[in-house]
């Protein structure tokens, strides 16, 4: 029967590449001049420093871009919230992998009120979805990419026939 994975993910060697590039990016910008205004990669995170929260402000924009431009989706991303500590500003992003049960029981809700003639099955972080037909899981697919109301960045892989 053929078959294919609903997945959430992102690339951490692109992460890491992007984050890379903005640091360059900062290092040369006029206006960060002689601050230690910089990004972190953390365990699944990544940490803004800078002097300012104004300087926070404008390197979300930079990270944004090079996110994009590297095929990261920044849908994964959740910003934290500023701390200011006087001297730095520091500001968290999460980075988020994986589709946690709430949302895959959406999803599965979702694919059934179609009517498709498709299973679901929910494996750790990851959809299964099985069909008879491959037109029917084609349908899914691409119902799924123009659905609104799931928050997530989507991938679909493994389709097996």
């Amino acid at each position: 029967m053929p078959s294919f994975d609903i997945v959430s993910e992102f690339d951490a060697h692109e992460v890491h590449n992007a984050l890379d590039q903005a640091n360059k990016e900062v290092s040369t910008r006029f206006d960060f001049k002689g601050s230690n205004a910089q990004f972190e990669l953390q365990e699944n995170s990544i940490l803004m420093k800078a002097e300012s929260t104004f300087q926070l402000q404008q390197m979300l924009p930079i990270l944004f871009s090079k996110m994009t431009k590297r095929g990261v989706d920044i849908g994964c991303m959740e910003t934290g919230n500023i701390q200011d500590t006087g001297k730095t500003a520091q500001q968290p992003i999460t980075l988020n992998q994986g589709i946690e049960t709430p949302i895959a029981k959406k999803i599965v809700k979702i694919i059934k009120d179609k009517k498709l003639k498709v299973q679901t099955a929910i494996q750790g972080e990851k959809l299964r979805v099985t069909g008879k037909k491959r037109d029917d899981l084609q349908q899914v697919i691409a119902m799924l990419k123009t659905e609104d109301s799931i928050e997530l960045p989507l991938q679909f892989e493994n389709f097996r026939d």
